[in-house]
């Protein structure tokens, strides 16, 4: 299926690795011009340099989604590089686990929780799709052509013990899409939500393999696939949203799951 986004821009945050790294080879599959972004300059370049390798057109591009001035200053390379930015992907945000020992702003109960764990999950969910959004959404309304999508979490859309402040602020991407969506859809720019569930990446493998068995049992694909979720399956949803096919679809949430929740 031709999704026709060849040549066009797209942004993928928190890409140098796992999900976000999928989704920029998986756009870049289909024709669109890549920019990487990561905190780490060396793990953009790296995921960057792969795209580039196997043919496609791409460049990394540090930043620190929690500051406005940075990621206006890493959009303005990607528009001289490689053109104005015509899909966002606002994937960037902290692993979810619900391990005891996860890191303090994912994992524990709440009252154990500090206004730092909140501050670091609220800085990197919250502003930072404020902030990308913000920085490239003028143009996407001048241009009438535009695709931003937000890679949230099923514990935005039904809430997880020890996941508490991050299906807060996942929740309110939620909000936050819907109302950016019926506010752009005048200039024909979409905004939507991909919802995983638990996927397989480096941040997810090791208490993946000590709970494997017992973290299938909730997932109904899974007992008929044999696997959790892949980085490939979001990322397959993604490109579909950021499409010209889906030009008639804004301001919904798809949750790619396996089946784990099927709240409305």
């Amino acid at each position: 299926m031709d999704l026709g986004i060849s040549g066009k821009v797209a942004l993928v945050t928190g890409a140098g690795r796992g999900i976000g790294a999928e989704i920029c080879r998986t756009l870049a599959a289909d024709g669109a011009r890549i920019a990487v972004n990561d905190f780490f300059q060396e793990r953009a370049e790296a995921a960057a340099a792969e795209i580039r390798s196997a043919g496609g057109d791409a460049i990394g591009v540090a930043a620190d989604v929690t500051d406005l001035a940075s990621i206006e200053a890493a959009v303005s390379r990607v528009e001289s590089e490689l053109g104005p930015v015509d899909i966002l992907v606002n994937n960037a945000g902290i692993p979810a686990t619900t391990t005891q020992d996860a890191v303090p702003s994912t994992g524990g109960f709440f009252p154990a929780s500090s206004r730092e764990d909140w501050d670091r999950t609220m800085g990197l969910i919250t502003y930072g799709v404020l902030n990308c959004s913000r920085a490239v959404i003028g143009g996407m309304q001048e241009r009438r052509w535009g695709r931003i999508v937000n890679v949230i979490s099923d514990a935005g859309r039904i809430g997880e013990p020890r996941l508490v402040a991050y299906s807060m602020a996942k929740a309110g991407v939620i909000g936050f899409s819907k109302a950016l969506a019926k506010e752009s859809g005048r200039f024909a720019v979409t905004v939507n939500c991909v919802s995983p569930a638990t996927t397989v990446t480096d941040a997810t493998r090791e208490w993946i393999e000590k709970q494997g068995e017992a973290i299938m049992r909730g997932y109904p694909l899974a007992k008929g696939l044999g696997r959790l979720g892949q980085p490939s399956d979001i990322a397959s949803a993604v490109a579909f949203l950021s499409s010209a096919r889906a030009e008639w679809i804004t301001g919904q949430v798809l949750s790619v799951n396996g089946g784990y929740s099927m709240a409305s």
